[in-house]
């Protein structure tokens, strides 16, 4: 079975769905019956690159103010170079990872991580959301199979667009292997130079805009001891998302005192540390189709404070300390009890590793295919 899969979006520094697209190709190329076509765009990638594309980010967002309608005409030029590529290519399938899945002559599947355009509309440029608007609930009618992260969002998906519940299929994410626990002289050298001592920190990892509930994480940390403050600095991780001006207030006080620090994206390796070194992760989103962060903390070691939202407590499972979106104390004390009490500590670390066992790459794989082969039967 020859797959055309859409990876243009390793092109870009990677978040939550460029981390899917990297590791899932890696998983599938196990299965000998599966040929992928790894579309980048413009042609095809012979294997996936390890890193975004040099300067992609800067070029892309140059083009995106002096170009009137960037987007639909990067759209258009992507459409017919991916015609021409999938019929040479004489491709069996189309596997797209996003919401909005390039036209495509022969049964297609999708992965619909979320419904965040549909709840937070503003997360998305302009000319992106009407686009979006007006294609994706076409793309899912048209989609020979539909795949999603979680229970959670498969829910979502049948009663939003109305689908059957055969035509989707669950395929939970992992873990890539840096995730994992370090020792402190294994962290030695990249926590100096971001001026951090291993256990010494406490972690918030997302984008910053208003779903990922950061507010919240500042009220919860302003109610904390000064001293506790002062040891355990709270550190931000992530790039600038929309509305970030919300925060601007609160935040910059609190980057002022130096409790706070905002570190912006870092590479896939430093996270993979910071999540490591941390006393713990803190992450109270508003929603989440499926929440990498809380599975990447639980893999590294490191315990968790997440919110009863969305997909966030299927991911956890027994594990994590759970609080109310809203709860700014519940959150303040389950971070104080965090830090004090190393017996809870210890029992939720060693909850968070065996959680996280649950969960392979391989196994996301293998429904992938067995989607892939349904889409073809149908």
């Amino acid at each position: 079975m020859r797959v055309a899969l859409n990876a243009s979006i390793l092109r870009s520094p990677r978040t939550g769905i460029g981390q899917y697209v990297s590791e899932l190709v890696h998983a599938l190329q196990t299965h000998p019956d599966l040929e992928l076509a790894l579309f980048n765009g413009w042609g095809q990638w012979a294997v996936p690159p390890t890193a975004a594309l040099p300067g992609y980010s800067a070029w892309s967002g140059w083009i995106k103010r002096l170009v009137p309608g960037a987007y639909p005409l990067r759209r258009g030029i992507e459409q017919w170079r991916f015609r021409r590529l999938t019929a040479a290519l004489r491709t069996d399938l189309y596997h797209d990872p996003s919401l909005w899945p390039l036209e495509y002559d022969g049964p297609m599947v999708m992965t619909l991580h979320d419904l965040t355009h549909v709840h937070y509309p503003h997360t998305q440029p302009k000319d992106r959301l009407r686009q979006m608007e007006r294609h994706v609930s076409r793309s899912v009618e048209r989609a020979a199979r539909i795949l999603v992260d979680s229970h959670f969002i498969a829910g979502e998906v049948i009663s939003h667009f109305g689908v059957s519940s055969e035509r989707v299929r669950v395929a939970p994410l992992s873990y890539a292997q840096r995730f994992h626990p370090r020792s402190r002289d294994e962290l030695l050298r990249t926590l100096q130079v971001l001026g951090l001592e291993s256990g010494r920190y406490l972690l918030c990892v997302g984008t910053l805009e208003p779903r990922k509930n950061l507010p919240l994480v500042l009220r919860a940390y302003g109610r904390l001891p000064a001293a506790m403050r002062e040891a355990f600095p709270l550190i931000l991780v992530g790039m600038p998302g929309w509305r970030r001006e919300q925060l601007d207030e609160p935040l910059q006080q609190m980057l002022a005192s130096g409790q706070v620090r905002l570190l912006g994206y870092q590479p896939d390796e430093t996270l993979a540390e910071l999540l490591a070194g941390a006393r713990l992760l803190v992450f109270p989103s508003l929603y989440e189709g499926f929440g990498l962060p809380v599975l990447e903390a639980m893999a590294s070691g490191t315990p968790v404070i997440l919110s009863r939202a969305s997909a966030l407590t299927e991911v956890a499972g027994v594990a994590g300390l759970k609080v109310d979106a809203e709860d700014d104390i519940a959150c303040a004390q389950a971070l104080q009890c965090l830090i004090e009490d190393q017996a809870l500590w210890q029992q939720q670390r060693e909850a968070g590793l065996v959680r996280a066992q649950a969960f392979s790459w391989e196994h996301c794989a293998c429904i992938t295919a067995e989607t892939y082969r349904e889409a073809l039967r149908s």
